[in-house]
């Protein structure tokens, strides 16, 4: 598959000053359309995102027999068709670039007696889906796939789905809840332990839509989860707050424009959400936390930076799967952190929409950004000052372009990068935000964004 690019580039700005709010949580925003399909009744959903990874899950959600509909801007209602009620869709799923909606998606097919084919976007179907999928083959789903577990795929649930226990090799929450949502329709109980804990959306909605969920850690500190299957989930009304991986961008680029004051406001705060935070405060940025409170479950608050001189950190392995999305970023904080940051533990940075470790380091390159990268680690040296002047390879990876522009807001020369049509796929509004907090971001030909 392609598309048209849209190459981009943002220049030197004046300080960035304003108070906005970003798209809606993605990972809440998936979860919550896949909930609400699973659950009897209606679910009301506000501040839904509505990109085009989203946009993806919506149509699956559609295709599997909910009524999906969307009452106005990020309001919509879902009409679920319960546990065990999946209709099997007459067309593949199509999920572009979609890799949450994709994974979590088979894991809620893999216990019903349908079969669903699965395809995606040029990126999509060069990443790994295996992780996912053994543990669905030992739920006894059956998977027709290309070489390595890559789509296009196809996945044929069993009539009677078995539980099982599964020790979850790598951190990742993606895994966790397919196994999860698979768990949902098999009778019995799921058991899934997590060696590493990672980001607890699906805990969190599990319980709130109804399911019994007991959670405890063992005595090796183990994070054990065990799901009873065959609910029936009762519909919510969930209002989505703001996705802190999109705030990131924003807050980093007040961090390092000279003058700058943002606040992003109902940032979402749940404690598997904010290691990128914690990170900048390691790193003596200007951060502060107002308006904390909690609705439905979940953490809010609004996030105000202000222009700091960073200095650079250790950012230990454990840490990662609280902020994989957000190494990218960080990367561009580092760059302006005097001193070395080392960010340690980043494996699953290469099995992301690119080998966002590679893309990363390429980026730091063309831009006279010193670095050093092994397999699992990133160590960049930063300063006061950054060149500029690259044009940025994103991969059809929209975190790489949204983080390579960022750093063009503060270098000498400007920065570009080769296209940025990926960014529509998590946060649509991003260079009319960037824009108006003051940012120069323009299409590469010079027109603006």
């Amino acid at each position: 598959m392609s598309h048209a690019t849209k190459p981009m580039i943002t220049r030197a700005s004046s300080p960035l000053t304003g108070t906005i709010r970003v798209p809606g949580d993605k990972s809440i925003s998936h979860r919550s359309l896949m909930f609400g399909t699973l659950a009897i009744g209606e679910t009301r959903i506000e501040g839904l995102l509505e990109s085009e990874d989203v946009l993806a899950t919506t149509s699956a959600m559609k295709a599997l027999g909910a009524n999906v509909r969307q009452l106005g801007p990020g309001s919509w209602s879902v009409e679920g068709v319960g546990v065990g009620g999946l209709c099997e869709p007459e067309t593949a799923l199509d999920f572009g670039n979609a890799g949450t909606g994709v994974r979590l998606t088979m894991g809620l097919v893999a216990s019903h007696a349908v079969t669903a084919a699965f395809i995606g976007d040029a990126s999509l179907s060069c990443r790994p889906m295996g992780r996912v999928l053994d543990p669905l083959r030992e739920m006894g789903a059956e998977v027709l796939a290309r070489s390595g577990d890559r789509l296009p795929l196809t996945v044929r649930g069993p009539e009677t789905a078995l539980p099982i226990t599964y020790r979850v090799p790598v951190p990742s929450a993606q895994v966790k809840s397919a196994v999860l949502l698979a768990g949902l329709n098999a009778p019995g109980r799921t058991t899934v332990i997590e060696p590493i804990p990672t980001r607890d959306h699906t805990e969190r909605m599990l319980l709130g839509f109804g399911a019994e969920l007991d959670i405890e850690e063992n005595a090796d500190g183990e994070r054990v989860l065990r799901l009873t299957g065959q609910p029936e989930l009762k519909p919510q009304a969930i209002t989505v707050p703001s996705d802190p991986s999109s705030a990131a961008f924003m807050i980093v680029a007040a961090l390092i424009v000279p003058g700058s004051e943002v606040t992003v406001q109902d940032v979402l705060l749940n404690p598997h959400r904010t290691g990128l935070i914690k990170t900048l405060e390691e790193m003596d940025a200007d951060i502060s936390i107002e308006n904390v409170r909690e609705t439905g479950g979940k953490k809010l608050g609004d996030i105000r930076a202000r222009h700091s001189r960073l200095t650079g950190t250790t950012v230990p392995a454990e840490r990662a799967p609280s902020m994989i999305d957000e190494y990218p970023i960080l990367a561009v904080a580092a760059a302006f952190a005097e001193g070395e940051t080392r960010m340690l533990g980043l494996h699953e940075l290469t099995v992301k929409e690119s080998n966002r470790l590679a893309a990363v380091s390429a980026g730091l390159a063309v831009n006279g950004v010193p670095h050093e990268k092994g397999e699992d680690w990133l160590s960049v040296t930063g300063g006061e000052t950054v060149k500029g002047g690259g044009t940025v390879v994103t991969h059809l990876d929209h975190r790489i372009a949204m983080s390579f522009l960022m750093l063009g807001l503060a270098s000498d020369a400007p920065v570009a990068v080769d296209d940025g049509v990926p960014i529509a796929t998590s946060f649509p509004d991003f260079a009319d935000l960037v824009t108006q907090l003051g940012g120069r971001i323009e299409l590469a030909a010079g027109e603006k964004a």
